[in-house]
């Protein structure tokens, strides 16, 4: 019984601070509204109330955020947040807007949008990427209508409204679905995945022939001027293939490494970095301040190192051809100031990893255990490491991730 009436205390406690910080976030949001758009105090009223309405739920049903005490402060930065994207749709417009949305979510998408089993084209591969997202708008249209509660009928009217749908498209799209295993992945991803794989060959055929003529579609966003934004975006990627599957693979590995050793919020940092998010944007998602996401950094870069010299040593320096076969990625200077400095042990371990001897018979040979050849290992991929890093660049260990 009292466990029931502390139980409600505590849940009448949370529901008070959450109406707390309702007026607050509100107040916050509509009036940046009034001042950064030329909007209708209505619109800019309804597009507040629909924001505030997301961020009250999500702060409701997180368990990281009920468990924090600061239900205030994520509730403001995460209203911060959905303020400065539909912000940012609005002052680009509803054409440039656009191009933008489509420009982000076929970066995301490129790499899966086609089948393995298949090498078509990079038109063809454009046009099954227009083709996705088509659906996927009207998806996040849905999705959109529903978890804001309206009518199935509605329809952006104005620019303010057009700025909140592709904002929240785009963040839709970037949601990040539990997968087994302790994985997850963007929402915008598994659908493409699901799409390519519904592709039969002969469709692609049949588009890459398409593609050799000319388009009469005047619709701004499936004409030549967002393609060739996304092309100028993803172009640089593309040539990647296999050295890009290895990335992909080593990222997915580190992903598994974090979340096996309970280090969910490093993986959140990492997830972050990948998108090249700039330090006060980092911050701001995550609601830390500058010192904690610091801490954070040189938590993550801890947990990075001992991954990449122990745990999955051979696959990272596979992707950084800096393998065995490549002398660590080491010049032949380079590699003989790195014999000059190994022991006698650190030598003869050496050279059995060059003929590929296992660990196992690695200890035997040298009259230790296999814990103790792996952190000698260790140590030597790391002295490597430094005398690659400072060599190339002259100044030593750098302070960058």
């Amino acid at each position: 019984m009292l466990n029931v009436i502390t139980t409600n205390i505590h849940q009448d406690e949370i529901d008070c601070s959450i109406d707390c910080s309702v007026d607050t976030v509100h107040q916050l949001i509509f009036d940046e509204l009034r001042q950064s758009t030329r909007a209708a105090e209505q619109n800019s009223r309804d597009v507040t109330a629909r924001i505030v309405a997301e961020v009250t739920r999500i702060c409701a049903e997180s368990k990281r955020i009920q468990s924090s005490g600061e239900i205030d402060s994520w509730s403001i930065t995460l209203a911060r947040h959905r303020l400065k994207q539909c912000l940012k749709y609005y002052q680009l417009g509803s054409h440039r807007g656009r191009v933008e949305l489509h420009s982000t979510l076929s970066a995301v998408i490129y790499r899966y949008i086609t089948p393995p089993q298949v090498q078509s084209s990079y038109q063809a591969r454009l046009n099954l990427i227009e083709d996705f997202l088509q659906g996927f708008y009207i998806e996040s249209l849905n999705a959109f209508r529903r978890e804001s509660q309206l009518p199935p009928t509605y329809c952006p009217r104005s620019l303010l409204e057009l700025a909140e749908y592709m904002a929240f498209s785009e963040r839709y799209g970037k949601r990040r679905i539990p997968l087994p295993g302790r994985r997850s992945q963007q929402l915008i991803i598994l659908r493409a995945q699901t799409f390519s794989q519904q592709q039969p060959p002969e469709t692609l055929v049949d588009m890459e022939q398409a593609a050799e003529g000319s388009s009469g579609d005047s619709d701004q966003v499936r004409s030549g001027a967002p393609l060739q934004q996304v092309r100028e975006r993803m172009v640089a990627q593309e040539p990647e293939l296999t050295e890009d599957t290895l990335r992909h693979t080593v990222v997915a590995e580190l992903m598994t490494y974090l979340e096996e050793r309970q280090q969910r919020d490093c993986a959140d940092y990492f997830a972050l970095r990948l998108q090249d998010l700039p330090a006060n944007e980092i911050e701001a998602i995550l609601g830390l301040t500058s010192r904690q996401r610091d801490y954070l950094q040189q938590r993550f870069k801890y947990h990075l190192i001992r991954f990449a010299l122990s745990h999955q040593w051979e696959l990272v320096h596979q992707w950084l051809e800096a393998d065995l076969e490549r002398n660590l990625g080491l010049t032949p200077q380079q590699w003989d100031v790195l014999q000059t400095n190994l022991s006698h042990t650190q030598a003869e371990m050496l050279q059995l990893k060059q003929k590929g001897t296992s660990e196992g018979a690695i200890a035997q040979s040298l009259g230790c255990s296999v814990t103790q050849v792996q952190k000698q290992w260790s140590k030597l991929l790391e002295q490597a490491w430094e005398i690659r890093n400072s060599l190339v660049s002259g100044a030593g260990s750098s302070g960058d991730e």
